[in-house]
C-alpha cells in the first residue's frame, strides 16, 4: 500500500514528535513490528483533552483488528504506519512492549499484536492518533504539508530551497519563529531548534532581516548537520525511542543543561520563555 496516497492535513502545530525521533521510530517499527497482525486496538483508554482521533475512538478496534502492520514512514513530526488498507498517524511517542513487560496504566492508543507484544502511545501534552482508510480525508489536521516539502535530511533541501523560505515576510520574523513555526520545515520544532541556533551562533530572538550572508550560511549548515547527527545517533538524550531508551545525541541546550557551562565559552546556559515555549541559549556565543 502507498502511504503517499494520504490526503490529510492543515497543520496547526500539534505535533509533539520532532523529525529525528519520528525517523528513528519509523525505522524501529519497520525493523521490529512490520508484518505483525493487530489482534485488538484500544483508543482513548485514558481520556486526554488534547488527544485528537479520527471519528469515534470506540471504532478503532473494528477498523484495525485483524490488520497487518506494514511500512512506517516519518513525515516531519508524524509517523504514518500502514496496516493493510488503513493508516495510523501518530504525532506522539510510541513504545513497543515485549510479552513480559507491564503495559502503562495510562495510554491513548494500544495495539495488541499476534506475538503477544503491544504498541502503545501515551500523550503527555498533545498529539494526534488518527486511524484513516488510505486516501481518506482526516478533516481537522493534516500531514500533507510535510509530505510535499523536502526533508532537511535529503539532498532536495538545498541552499536554494532554504533561501526561498524567507519569502512572504519571513525576514520580519525572529530566528525561532522562522525555523520552528508555521511548519516551514516540517519536524523542526522548539526542541531541535536550540542546538541548531547554538551551532549557528544566532540568538533565538534575532530578527532574520539582520542576518548577514555568512550567518545565513551558518544557519542552513546547522539545520542540515544537527538534524542529521540527531537522527544518526538515535534521537536526542531528552527523548525516548520505541524501546524506552533515550537517544544518543547529547544536547548542548536543553532542559538537561540549564545552568551548566557552554562547551565553547564556559558561560552559563540560560533559559527564557519566548513565543509560547522555552528557549535555551548562551548569550555570549549567540549574538
Amino acid at each position: 500500500m502507498q502511504i503517499q496516497a494520504i490526503t490529510v492535513i492543515r497543520q496547526r502545530g500539534i505535533s509533539m514528535l520532532e523529525l529525528p525521533e519520528a525517523v528513528v521510530l519509523a525505522r524501529q517499527i519497520n525493523e521490529n513490528i512490520s508484518g505483525k497482525r493487530i489482534i485488538s486496538a484500544t483508543a482513548n483508554h485514558s481520556p486526554h483533552k488534547f488527544a485528537w482521533y479520527t471519528g469515534d475512538p470506540a471504532d478503532y478496534n473494528e477498523r484495525l483488528a485483524g490488520k497487518t502492520i506494514g511500512t512506517a514512514v516519518a513525515y516531519g513530526g508524524h509517523v504514518a504506519i500502514a496496516a493493510d488498507e488503513m493508516i495510523i498517524i501518530v504525532s506522539t511517542g510510541l513504545r513497543w512492549h515485549r510479552p513480559e513487560e507491564r503495559l502503562p496504566q495510562k495510554h491513548q492508543l494500544l495495539l495488541e499484536l499476534d506475538d503477544r507484544t503491544a504498541l502503545t502511545a501515551t500523550i503527555h501534552m498533545w498529539g494526534v492518533l488518527f486511524c484513516l482508510r488510505d486516501g481518506e480525508d482526516g478533516g481537522m489536521f493534516d500531514i500533507a504539508a510535510a509530505m510535499k516539502k523536502p526533508s532537511p535530511l535529503t539532498m532536495q533541501f538545498d541552499r536554494t530551497y532554504f533561501d526561498a523560505l524567507l519569502q512572504d515576510g519571513a525576514t520580519n520574523l525572529s530566528a525561532k519563529a522562522f525555523l520552528a513555526t508555521e511548519q516551514r520545515i516540517p519536524g523542526l520544532g522548539n526542541g531541535v531548534l536550540q542546538d541548531i541556533l547554538w551551532k549557528a551562533r544566532i540568538h533565538p530572538k534575532r530578527q532574520m532581516s539582520t542576518l548577514s550572508a555568512p550567518e545565513m550560511r551558518n544557519m542552513y549548515d546547522a539545520v542540515k548537520s544537527i538534524l542529521r547527527e540527531m537522527t544518526e545517533l538515535g534521537g536526542r538524550d531528552t527523548e525516548r525511542d520505541l524501546f524506552g531508551n533515550f537517544g544518543g545525541y547529547v544536547t548542548v541546550l536543553s532542559k538537561n543543561t540549564i545552568g551548566t557551562a557552554c562547551p565553547v565559552c564556559d558561560n552559563r546556559i540560560k533559559k527564557e520563555t519566548y513565543l509560547g515555549g522555552s528557549v535555551y541559549f548562551c548569550d555570549f556565543c549567540q549574538a
